[in-house]
């Protein structure tokens, strides 16, 4: 990730195309889009990669998932009765732009599944509704039947916040990891799941459930079926699956599953899902609790 994001801040083409080429076009070369669409200033520089390469796709796709990153930015992170009308119009033109170069590299490239995944993100920030945002999860699984961004975003989609339910959002997270071989990384949709959950609870109700022994019981069983299975593969994407069961088991006041994913963990913290805990500071949230745990 390092590389690539030093490549983009150093607006180094070259060097950011053959670090894309040298991944499969599958959930691995997804996660470096994304690390590359972190970097301020990649917007600057994406249009002349793609008016220097007109027949390629890969410029294109940066430059989509970059206006995406783009975009949140401007909308941020805060619930939509908070983000200024001005944030909301920037937002979606943006998104729109991302939508255009998503579709183009979708049609150029009809195997690839990382336009569709850039696709399941522009549709929610614009809003296209629960059917055709269920079109755009399935026309990307259709590629990467086990693509974990995509679950990711579909779980996102469905939650209560994004006009989903609870019931729906818990039922997709079960299915997709009973749905995926032992080992899987999509087990972690069911931690995200109770984590969703809990924090769209007021302040008191969301400790009970959390702490819950059935939520326990179901994050116990995820973690067995996911990170804790022989089968699984530390693929990109791993750290954050385990700082995802550290945070959940955490809350639910677990200290010994907690203390087992914290230490698997190695001390490498993803803004994600810490973030939830301490927007401005993740990597102190992620202390805190680790201390909790006795690690």
């Amino acid at each position: 990730m390092a590389r690539i994001q030093e490549a983009a801040k150093a607006a180094d083409w070259p060097a950011v195309r053959e670090l894309l080429e040298a991944r499969p076009e599958s959930e691995d070369r997804t996660e470096l889009l994304w690390a590359v669409s972190e970097i301020s200033g990649v917007e600057t520089w994406i249009p002349q990669a793609i008016e220097a390469e007109p027949g390629s796709a890969l410029p294109l796709l940066v430059a989509g998932i970059r206006y995406i990153s783009w975009g949140w930015e401007a909308r941020t992170g805060a619930r939509a009765q908070h983000v200024a009308r001005e944030q909301f119009e920037v937002f979606h033109d943006r998104l729109r732009i991302a939508e255009k170069w998503l579709y183009e590299v979708a049609e150029r490239e009809p195997g690839w599944a990382s336009p569709w995944c850039g696709l399941q993100v522009t549709g929610r920030g614009l809003e296209v509704g629960q059917t055709a945002a269920r079109r755009r999860f399935e026309a990307t699984v259709r590629r990467d039947p086990y693509h974990l961004r995509a679950h990711q975003q579909h779980l996102q989609q469905i939650c209560a916040k994004w006009g989903g339910s609870h019931e729906e959002m818990h039922a997709f997270a079960r299915r997709s990891m009973f749905g995926a071989p032992a080992g899987s990384m999509l087990g972690q949709l069911v931690a995200i799941a109770h984590l969703e959950h809990w924090l769209d609870l007021d302040a008191g109700a969301d400790a009970t459930y959390i702490r819950g022994p059935k939520v326990t019981a179901s994050l116990r069983e995820a973690a067995e079926r996911c990170v804790l299975h022989p089968d699984f593969v530390r693929r990109p994407g791993w750290v954050q699956v385990y700082n995802t069961f550290a945070m959940a088991f955490s809350l639910a006041g677990d200290k010994a599953m907690a203390r087992e994913c914290f230490e698997a963990t190695d001390g490498s913290v993803t803004k994600f899902p810490w973030y939830y805990l301490n927007g401005s500071d993740p990597v102190a949230a992620y202390r805190e609790h680790r201390s909790a745990a006795g690690r």
